[in-house]
């Protein structure tokens, strides 16, 4: 005999559900305040992007976007669904997986971000690595000298080279590092003595203006102290490759991770300058407390951690 159910609250299954695709689209367009930048994170048109989001919102039975030409925000009860589709696409990511873990394999999307010099120099061949041993995960590497919000700007990991880290999140240590002084034979011939770190306000101090970094302060330790440094300088950029490269053409003192002036010390075209002082700046795998509950994403940072130990930085081969 067949069995029927009765009831105001019965409901055929998926009857009035949303898609997870269409919860992934409405988080997408949230990030991004509009249809455009969603749209080229997803690969679709814009009025693809547009319907889904009309979709949503009539199975969902409200609105969840205030419009106009040129702003585009969630509602009250936009801010609320945000929340229950966050959960949703996290839970159904975790369960899916589990179950590619259960069989051996990790799939799904995987999204890194890092500086551009550690990124292009380290962190390329690392994930490159990464992607042989993984070939069926989306992995997409982001690199800018910006800080990011992981939850806003939909990032997995963020691989940092320094020990400013948001106590919000989760850091986990990479590999030893440290940023040292540098400079050319040329220009310390033709500059006044430097000694001590008093003389560096006589000196051409090339200043990188990044992050939220305090412009014209070097704050260095020399293991038991820690010393603010008030520079006078005409010379900065926002790029760490920009400042090696005027400290190679003689323009003044570096501030620069010993992994990116390594090579340029063991053939003498840098200098190590003032070597009891520096800045520690060593290298971490950045996450969220929901991020390190994802296998895929713990499978990768495991790997990170095993790559750099294996694989030395320049800093760690006897210099720390």
């Amino acid at each position: 005999m067949k069995i029927l159910l009765a009831g105001k609250s019965y409901q055929k299954p998926l009857q009035g559900w949303p898609s997870v695709e269409d919860l992934y689209v409405f988080i997408s367009v949230a990030r991004y305040e509009g249809f455009g930048r969603a749209a080229i994170e997803l690969g679709q048109s814009p009025s693809y992007i547009s319907k889904r989001i009309a979709i949503l919102e009539k199975q969902l039975e409200t609105r969840l976007f205030f419009r106009t030409n040129r702003v585009m925000r969630l509602t009250p009860e936009g801010e609320k669904a945000l929340e229950g589709a966050l959960h949703v696409v996290h839970e159904m990511d975790s369960f899916l997986n589990n179950f590619q873990q259960w069989r051996g394999e990790l799939t799904g999307d995987l999204t890194v971000a890092c500086s551009f010099g550690f990124g292009q120099d380290y962190l390329s061949d690392a994930i490159a690595e990464f992607m042989t041993r993984h070939p069926s995960l989306n992995i997409k590497l982001m690199l800018s000298d910006r800080d990011i919000d992981l939850l806003q700007s939909g990032t997995d990991v963020d691989i940092r080279v320094g020990d400013d880290v948001n106590h919000a999140y989760i850091a986990r240590k990479l590999a030893a590092n440290r940023r040292i002084l540098c400079a050319t034979a040329d220009y310390l011939a033709r500059s006044r003595p430097l000694e001590t770190l008093d003389d560096l306000i006589d000196h051409s101090c090339l200043i990188i203006n990044e992050n939220n970094n305090t412009f014209g302060h070097w704050t260095l330790t020399d293991g038991e102290n820690k010393i603010v440094c008030r520079l006078n300088s005409h010379y900065s950029s926002n790029s760490g490759k920009v400042i090696l490269n005027w400290a190679l053409k003689s323009h003044g003192i570096a501030l620069r991770s010993a992994w990116d002036v390594a090579p340029y010390l063991s053939e003498n075209q840098l200098l190590h300058v003032l070597p009891q002082w520096y800045q520690e700046a060593n290298v971490w795998a950045v996450y969220t407390q929901r991020a390190s509950e994802s296998p895929r994403i713990k499978v990768f940072i495991d790997f990170l951690v095993d790559y750099f130990a294996e694989k030395s930085l320049p800093t760690m081969k006897g210099r720390l």
